[in-house]
């Protein structure tokens, strides 16, 4: 009976005893996303706006109270785009304060002899916009939304085992780094946009390169960072959450 030869290594296949699992990804795409996407809130508000505005016609009475609701959606959402809510407790401050400013208007609305220069302020704020208006913000944003996702066909990188690429330009431009020993660090800075679009930042450190690769506004970040666990296995993660939040890291 002859001995069993080993068969040769195939070309980028794993070495024996090395190989990968099952439920192990060959590649991880990680995208940088700009900040206007967490402006699809107003979005969709403006849509449904219109819609409602333009079964219900603009002479309704209710029409005031849709354009308002919209406006304090469009404010909070430019909140959201224009800070950073590191902590937990700052977004339940936030929250809080827009629900005492709201109980105040209302107080002062019901109740005309408390201050009636407010009251009187309060009364001549009726605003009102037709469904043409609302449609056009919401056609507008996903127009740019839709040039978003063209241009990030473009512009991003991809995590193998044993290289990080970055794919960008028309052309298909390739830049390789090495990803072994590669270093990563996660960032959730804004509890707010965690919450939208479950985003957060990833930064990249090679081995090879002296300069960090930052990646902003990565969507579902946290499972991005368990695969990168999963494939490379040896590298090191730091989470951070919020700028001032203590370091916790992972390393084999």
């Amino acid at each position: 009976m002859s001995q069993g030869l080993t068969p040769p290594a195939i070309p980028g296949s794993p070495p024996p005893g090395k190989e990968l699992e099952p439920d192990q990804p060959k590649s991880i795409y990680l995208v940088s996303y700009p900040k206007i996407v967490f402006m699809y809130p107003t979005m969709i508000a403006a849509f449904l706006a219109g819609i409602f505005v333009w079964i219900a016609h603009e002479d309704d009475p209710r029409t005031h109270v849709v354009s308002a609701l919209f406006m304090v959606l469009f404010t909070v959402n430019l909140v959201v785009f224009a800070f950073d809510f590191p902590r937990t407790t700052s977004l339940t401050l936030f929250f809080f304060m827009v629900a005492v400013i709201m109980a105040l208007l209302l107080f002062f609305k019901f109740n005309d002899e408390l201050l009636p220069f407010i009251n009187k302020i309060l009364r001549t704020y009726t605003p009102q916009a037709n469904a043409t208006f609302f449609l056009s913000i919401s056609s507008a944003l996903a127009l740019i939304y839709l040039a978003v996702l063209i241009n990030v066909q473009f512009d991003y990188w991809e995590v193998t085992p044993n290289e990080l690429l970055h794919h960008h330009g028309v052309l298909s431009n390739l830049e390789r780094y090495s990803s072994p020993n590669l270093k990563i660090d996660m960032e959730i800075n804004d509890v707010f946009e965690y919450f939208l679009m479950r985003s957060g930042r990833l930064i990249l450190h090679p081995s090879s390169e002296p300069r960090a690769i930052v990646l902003e506004n990565v969507m579902r970040i946290k499972t991005k960072e368990a695969l990168l666990m999963r494939m490379l296995g040896a590298l090191q993660v730091q989470v951070r959450v919020g700028p001032r939040g203590g370091d916790s890291s992972v390393g084999t």
